[in-house]
């Protein structure tokens, strides 16, 4: 299903736009939101800050664009967890970054584990089931399995930092 395609064919340089694009709508969402990346999830992304996780994003691009199942899983996944950026961005901007984080902890650690637990099980199977969906009902036509894959391969992405991030918070604040 997933056949590569020549580099710097028209197909390749359609899924070229496609992730620079999607990628793009990541980095722009995560910059409104949380510009001095107080707020990243992804301690990679964190750690290689703006210009280290572009030069990494333009070798993903570049590679990836030639596979276009993969091409279409991660411009997917991408726009999606934008979208998810761009529904609080205004909110972490508004207060600032560190205050909004303070405010989120106190509202994680306020709420029993089990509850929030539930609820983020809830968000993030019901976020898969509709790309199972799509999988499962898409047969063997790319795109919509890939756009399976990408919805199914947010909502995990969504499911592990997160959890991550609970995690972090209880250990440390365990320990006071």
């Amino acid at each position: 299903m997933d056949q590569g395609v020549p580099i710097l064919g028209k197909a390749y340089l359609g899924y070229v736009a496609l992730l620079v694009f999607a990628r793009a709508m990541d980095f722009l969402s995560t910059w409104i939101a949380t510009p001095n990346l107080v707020l990243e999830g992804n301690p990679l992304a964190k750690k290689l800050g703006w210009k280290g996780g572009l030069l990494l994003n333009l070798g993903v691009v570049i590679f990836l664009a030639q596979y276009p199942l993969c091409a279409i899983v991660v411009a997917t996944a991408s726009v999606l967890v934008a979208a998810r950026n761009f529904q609080s961005a205004w909110l972490m901007r508004s207060l600032g970054e560190e205050l909004y984080r303070d405010w989120h902890v106190e509202r994680i650690l306020e709420t029993p584990l089990a509850l929030y637990l539930f609820c983020l099980a809830g968000n993030t199977l019901l976020t898969a089931g509709v790309g199972g969906a799509l999988m499962y009902f898409g047969g063997m036509r790319l795109v919509p399995v890939a756009i399976g894959m990408g919805v199914v391969s947010y909502s995990v992405a969504v499911a592990f930092y997160t959890l991550l991030s609970v995690w972090r918070l209880r250990r440390a604040s365990r320990k006071f």
